[in-house]
């Protein structure tokens, strides 16, 4: 079973829960429709990594602000990674069919480990800088769905279990990568950071 750091422990979650098509430019961005209700899809255990690889010229990064759940609530907060295989992921869409293929792959659920938080959520920010370029930004503002929202849309027709991790979706800024390439993400309250994590693209 795949593990995360937490309060210098190892935390198993049973399950990451996403959050697609949160943030309006990154709809735009991809073409796609703003969608009437939440969207969410699974990611299973087998899918955590602490490492960051390169799969192919079609696999795309989405940096995400990350939520980690203890007794149904926010307990912590962390930086991650949703890797997707575009190129699958467009196939499966035209079919109307799911993504699981494209999302849920071994491996595509990169997480840093998580600092504890029961704080003000209005105040997280998140920033992705690959190869010292800042590429990606987000604050709670531009969020269609906040935290506190997506956790009781999930439980009402989902059980989050201790230790469950939701990610929750990704801002404009999202492109495929390269092997020797370094990530750098950082999740702040405020102007304080909370997070920082480094990743060098590895070859599997």
């Amino acid at each position: 079973m795949q593990t995360i750091a937490f309060k210098r422990k190892e935390v198993i979650p049973s399950k990451v829960v996403c959050i697609g098509r949160n943030y309006v430019e990154h709809i735009e961005e991809l073409g796609n429709e703003i969608p009437e209700n939440m969207v969410v899809f699974n990611k299973p255990n087998s899918a955590i990594s602490d490492t960051l690889y390169y799969y192919s010229e079609d696999t795309r990064f989405e940096g995400e602000i990350c939520f980690l759940i203890m007794d149904g609530q926010i307990a912590g907060v962390g930086f991650g990674l949703d890797l997707t295989h575009a190129d699958i992921q467009n196939r499966l869409k035209t079919k109307g069919l799911p993504w699981e293929r494209a999302k849920a792959f071994d491996g595509s659920a990169v997480l840093s480990a998580f600092v504890p938080f029961s704080g003000d959520t209005t105040t997280l920010s998140m920033k992705l800088y690959i190869n010292g370029s800042l590429i990606q930004f987000v604050d709670y503002d531009l969020m269609m769905y906040k935290p506190d929202v997506m956790v009781e849309e999930i439980k009402s027709f989902m059980t989050l279990e201790d230790g469950d991790i939701i990610m929750s979706g990704t801002p404009k800024g999202v492109g495929t990568y390269s092997v020797g390439d370094i990530f750098l993400g950082q999740l702040y309250s405020g102007e304080t950071l909370l997070v920082e994590q480094e990743w060098e693209v590895k070859t599997p």
